[in-house]
């Protein structure tokens, strides 16, 4: 396993008092890696997990080429281009059972949805097209050509090809399509589970009495919620004073029982505190100045715990901070790490319905709002105030508007990009 060293030498230009957003992103790729245990869960249990192998196909979906909506199959080499059409009708194919009709030249069946095509005719004529004239179906010309309205043999999943990727995360429709192959139960990763706590003497838990100069925690929640949403085993250890014992004794107990631990406070330059020097004594970690706003402190390393090294993330205190170094950073990270396919950001325009000032060389994160116009473009504008420890601007806006480390500042109506909180937070 590579130390942070040595995989900070192969970052060019690294310099831990200025890195990048993507250099950032470059040395957590290579810092994390997926969790190796599996487990085999039923269907209903593996919403949002991550699939572990890649899934062979068992059988052909659909097993059969059959009809796509009620109508009338015909052998499409009969249909005559430019010329109305006339066949007899000699029976009826319903779904679930194939049809044990003879059929000849000039004949059709009626067929239902999903229904077994019958052996000869490969187009389906909707029921809206016909007229029927007791036993004689009629259409105008050039209705259907050959071979509309059927659904081929493994048409949507081949037997014996991949159904689904190693790394997967398995949404409803996921569900639906393993089911859909007879599959009662789905290899998948372990849940990744993740320790977190707040430090600072000056921070107070939920029902202790309030006091001068000191604040009620809010980042325990918002992290605990943007874990939960990760679909992550959280381990919530409350708030840790800062003192030397509490500190050693907490890192070291979530350092045992998690597979990453999440800090909140304590890792800004010059701060008077123990946290900083505790994450030295204890691991291999490195204290970085990113060049962002808002989140510029971050710390990141290992730590030793029982089942081996366990990934620290040290979040600056502020919680709007806390927040977007989360989703920027933590959030891609932990994917990896529970085994999820890497994907870059995906990022929503909107044009910019304000002016905002910026200067090139750092990345800035603004609190947003993104709406549709009445030609429906979209538009987005900032929620106000951008303090870091403005935590209601997250609630207000809908997205982070993202100015890059080169972009300069915006004017009204350019062209900007969001990340979207929808399904994050």
């Amino acid at each position: 396993m590579n130390t942070l060293q040595d995989i900070a030498a192969t970052l060019q230009g690294y310099d831990p008092n200025a890195l990048s957003v993507p250099d950032v992103l470059a040395f957590l790729e290579r810092l994390v890696s997926p969790v190796p245990d599996t487990e085999t869960v039923g269907v209903f249990d593996a919403l949002d997990r991550v699939l572990a192998k890649d899934l062979i196909s068992p059988i052909n979906v659909p097993p059969h080429d059959n009809s796509a909506m009620d109508g009338y199959a015909v052998a499409g080499a009969a249909l005559q281009p430019g010329q109305a059409s006339a066949f007899r009708c000699v029976g009826t194919a319903l779904a679930g059972a194939a049809w044990r009709g003879t059929v000849g030249p000039g004949d059709c069946v009626k067929i239902m949805t999903g229904a077994i095509m019958p052996p000869g005719l490969d187009t389906v004529v909707p029921l809206e097209f016909v007229s029927v004239d007791s036993d004689v179906v009629r259409w105008a010309a050039d209705v259907v050509r050959p071979g509309d309205n059927r659904r081929l043999l493994g048409e949507d999943l081949m037997q014996g090809r991949a159904a689904l990727a190693r790394g997967q995360r398995l949404g409803p429709a996921a569900l639906g399509l393993i089911a859909s192959l007879g599959l009662a139960q789905v290899p998948v990763v372990r849940r990744l589970r993740v320790a977190y706590f707040s430090t600072g003497d000056e921070i107070l838990s939920l029902g202790e009495a309030s006091r001068e100069g000191a604040v009620y925690d809010s980042n325990r929640y918002t992290v605990f919620g943007l874990l939960r949403r990760m679909g992550v085993d959280v381990i919530d250890m409350g708030v840790v004073k800062d003192e030397p014992q509490a500190l050693e004794a907490a890192f070291r107990q979530a350092a045992d029982a998690a597979d990453a631990i999440i800090t909140s406070g304590g890792v800004s330059m010059g701060e008077a505190d123990h946290t900083k020097a505790m994450m030295r004594q204890l691991g291999d970690v490195a204290f970085w100045r990113i060049a962002m706003r808002p989140g510029r402190p971050m710390a990141v390393g290992r730590i030793p715990g029982a089942r081996g090294p366990c990934v620290l993330f040290g979040l600056p205190g502020n919680p709007v901070a806390v927040m977007v170094t989360f989703l920027a950073f933590v959030r891609p990270a932990l994917q990896r790490m529970m085994g999820s396919t890497p994907s870059a950001p995906v990022y929503l325009q909107a044009r910019s319905a304000e002016a905002i000032r910026k200067k090139p060389g750092r990345t800035e994160y603004q609190r947003g709002l993104v709406t549709p116009s009445d030609d429906g473009q979209l538009w987005v504008r900032t929620t106000g105030n951008q303090g870091s420890g403005v935590l209601s601007s997250m609630v207000q806006g809908n997205g982070l508007i993202v100015l890059h480390h080169q972009q300069g500042s915006v004017a009204t109506g350019d062209a900007v990009d969001v990340m979207m909180f929808d399904g994050a937070i």
